[in-house]
């Protein structure tokens, strides 16, 4: 019996369990969210771990990884700003990046011609900052820990890569756009 599904399973976990952290969130049932959301994290890369290692990839989970990571941090942060625990801009930020992303994907994959690939290392880099920072914040929230510094620095790091991500994710469509265009 192959166990290929697995990576696809875990990533749908992540999918589910974002209504329930964002639930415990506006409950500011704090140490039960930053479980949930633990858990989540640590799934992302669980998934992909298991798809490289035994080569599980599949189309689906090409869609349901990346949909999981977008829930759960749009969710997260649009939750944490409207409890006043993370500036509104920050969480705008982030969240018009995962918008531009979708949508630029969305775009080039059926205008121009079929994506393939996989995140680029500062996107990697983008996602495991905005994950631990959001897990530090909930645990401020709850637990006064980190210090208000770290989480400062942490959301600096994020706007950085941000910023340089949707970029590069940006020039690469428009590479992509042309060379589509000229075939």
């Amino acid at each position: 019996m192959s166990l290929s599904w697995l990576p696809n399973a875990v990533s749908i976990m992540r999918i589910v369990l974002v209504g329930p952290i964002i639930a415990l969130l506006l409950r500011a049932e704090f140490g039960w969210a930053l479980v949930l959301f633990l858990i989540a994290a640590v799934s992302d890369g669980i998934d992909g771990y298991l798809a490289k290692r035994f080569n599980w990839f599949s189309r689906l989970g090409a869609i349901l990884d990346p949909a999981g990571d977008k829930l759960l941090v749009a969710g997260s942060f649009a939750t944490l700003a409207y409890l006043s625990q993370i500036p509104i801009w920050l969480a705008g930020v982030v969240i018009l990046r995962d918008v531009v992303i979708v949508a630029g994907s969305f775009l080039v994959n059926f205008l121009v011609r079929p994506l393939s690939g996989e995140p680029t290392r500062i996107s990697k880099l983008n996602t495991a900052l905005e994950l631990m920072f959001l897990l530090f914040v909930i645990s401020r929230a709850g637990y006064a820990w980190p210090d208000k510094i770290t989480i400062t620095i942490l959301g600096a790091a994020i706007l950085v890569t941000v910023v340089i991500s949707g970029s590069n994710y940006v020039a690469t469509w428009i590479d992509q756009a042309r060379e589509g265009g000229s075939e």
